[in-house]
């Protein structure tokens, strides 16, 4: 690794701890009484390990025992360790989302990391919003990180088949509300679609963002693919501890590896894994913490000459991520397309990208596939541009109904999730497959928070005639294991008075999908005339986080960050000299 830069005086915790005055007897006295003796923290790299396991998160539910990996690590290594409990944003029970909280647990991180005596930061993460969330928020507080991803569950099981996190519990419903699943195979769906702790096992957004924090060099190589209960990844989170106090000793900061050329490195492994939706609202955050001004339309120009080469589920057909961990997992991945990507950039091991993939191999390549048997051949994202989202709109090519990909029909407009899920199960409603079902009110303001609401269900009258998808717009998101024919974050949100906002059932809706196109066929003067009429609705909040959040969040192109919180606004390591 690298050579030592720092001396124990030059340590940031020894401003807590080494001078002989009264404030610095009171933190090593507190210490003490903590149990510990001098010899455990005098001179030597305090490491925080973030932690952000929860009761109600079942991604991190092995989160406890494998702090203790690290922190037998840290120790190794000569490092004092402390655990901290950070802001666990669960996707299964937070409401009414959990990206309304990332930024909340963002900002936790940074002033963690600022308020303690932490020279280094280890920080667990994996459920959706838990990787941006702690990544954005260590960058800007600009010490030392490593990054150690939760791992996915491993494979489900029910009848003999295999089961993916939410992409068969969305098919299966589908077949629920069609009347062709009893109760008791629903049950088992339901008690055999997650059987271990671990994020989705497939490549959603969980699996997408740690994969992307993987090939961004914050991670050790290849962390991001290893199953949560494999006996690998404890080995990894101790190496995680030994790894960041050597991090500490040759001052190994995050500007050193989030570059411009590691965030393109990044996008174009995403969009090589099939990767979710959610990666380009999280990808520009955390890009824009460092500085870096990536766009969409930088990262559709990666698409349209990106292959998607991993064969798994939803965009792919056949696998799952324990399939692909033991085909060669992402390193073996990066190695396919490592002509395509720098590897002259730093990671966390000190080490360059390059020299991080030698030796990988793919063993499985129909798993991985190679570039000249891609699975779809362009990257897994567009974008689209058009009277409808003129500051873009997002689909996944590769997870949709190839008929789709150039459709018109006529808009079938709801203002409310609500009022959308009691017409979708009403089997009276008159819809034809050729209708666009869009939902707005649901973006970063509207949603509030910017909910998963984007696979708007396949009305009922639809399911029971055999029809499985149709075109879907909306200002939403949607979850990183869904599939099917929908454009999301349609920016400007109709919330703040979009184009979107304009729109009424029974006008015509295009999309062109190889021009990236989405718009409404309605003249200007009839479009101006709504626009006199159209009146903003009233905000969610008047008080709390919430109202904090309405009125700083940015629109999805920009990655909904709090505009307060980006690197124009300076990084929080430029501390005041407050000791």
């Amino acid at each position: 690794m690298g050579d030592r830069v720092k001396t124990a005086a030059d340590l940031r915790s020894a401003r807590w701890f080494a001078p002989d005055d009264l404030r610095s007897f009171g933190h090593r006295s507190r210490l003490m009484q903590l149990g510990y003796a001098e010899e455990d923290f005098r001179d030597k790299p305090v490491i925080g390990i973030l932690n952000t396991w929860s009761e109600l998160n079942s991604c991190h539910a092995h989160f406890r025992e494998r702090a203790q990996d690290v922190k037998r690590g840290v120790f190794q290594a000569g490092g004092f360790a402390v655990e901290l409990p950070s802001l666990s944003v669960d996707e299964s029970f937070t409401k009414p989302t959990s990206m309304l909280y990332r930024n909340m647990l963002a900002m936790e991180t940074e002033e963690m990391i600022r308020s303690h005596p932490l020279d280094g930061v280890v920080l667990m993460g994996g459920c959706d919003k838990t990787t941006p969330g702690l990544v954005m928020g260590a960058i800007s507080a600009g010490v030392p990180m490593i990054y150690l991803p939760a791992g996915p569950m491993l494979r489900g099981h029910y009848a003999g088949k295999i089961l993916g996190s939410g992409s068969d519990a969305w098919k299966y419903w589908d077949e629920r509300r069609a009347g062709n699943i009893s109760d008791e195979e629903w049950l088992g769906v339901q008690g055999g679609i997650a059987r271990s702790a671990g994020t989705c096992m497939t490549m959603g957004t969980a699996s997408t963002m740690t994969a992307i924090t993987d090939a961004m060099g914050l991670t050790l190589p290849g962390a991001s693919s290893i199953p949560a209960v494999d006996s690998g990844h404890q080995r990894m989170g101790s190496a995680c501890g030994r790894r960041i106090v050597e991090m500490v000793w040759e001052d190994l900061t995050p500007d050193r590896i989030v570059t411009e050329a590691s965030v393109r490195n990044a996008a174009i492994v995403a969009m090589a894994t099939g990767c979710s939706t959610n990666a380009v609202v999280h990808l520009i955050a955390m890009a824009r913490r460092a500085g870096i001004d990536l766009t969409l339309d930088d990262l559709d120009a990666l698409g349209r000459v990106t292959p998607l080469i991993a064969n798994v589920r939803p965009s792919g057909k056949d696998y799952l991520m324990e399939d692909f961990f033991q085909a060669g997992g992402l390193r073996a991945l990066m190695k396919q397309i490592e002509d395509r990507l720098d590897g002259s950039v730093l990671t966390v091991t000190g080490r360059s990208l390059s020299d991080n993939l030698e030796g990988a191999e793919v063993y499985n390549d129909d798993v991985i596939r190679p570039l000249s048997n891609p699975v779809y051949q362009e990257g897994s994202l567009a974008v689209l541009r058009g009277n409808l989202s003129p500051d873009g709109a997002i689909i996944k090519p590769a997870a949709c109904d190839p008929k789709f990909h150039v459709h018109e029909g006529p808009a079938l407009v709801f203002d409310s999730y609500p009022e959308m899920k009691k017409a979708v199960d009403d089997e009276s409603l008159q819809v034809t497959p050729d209708h666009v079902m869009v939902l707005r009110n649901a973006g970063p303001q509207g949603g509030p928070g910017f909910p998963e609401w984007g696979m708007l269900p396949i009305p009922k009258a639809l399911i029971k005639q055999g029809h499985r998808d149709m075109l879907r717009i909306s200002d939403a998101r949607m979850s990183g294991t869904s599939y099917g024919a929908c454009v999301l974050h349609v920016a400007p949100e109709s919330h703040v008075g979009g184009p979107l906002a304009l729109l009424k059932t029974g006008d015509t809706v295009r999309l062109d999908l190889p021009a990236r196109r989405l718009d409404m066929l309605v003249d200007e003067d009839e479009l101006a005339r709504r626009r006199a009429e159209w009146t903003p609705p009233q905000p969610h909040y008047q008080r709390g986080y919430g109202y904090m959040f309405q009125r700083h969040v940015t629109q999805a192109d920009k990655g909904c960050d709090f505009n307060f919180l980006e690197a124009g606004f300076g990084h929080a390591a430029d501390e005041p000299d407050i000791f």
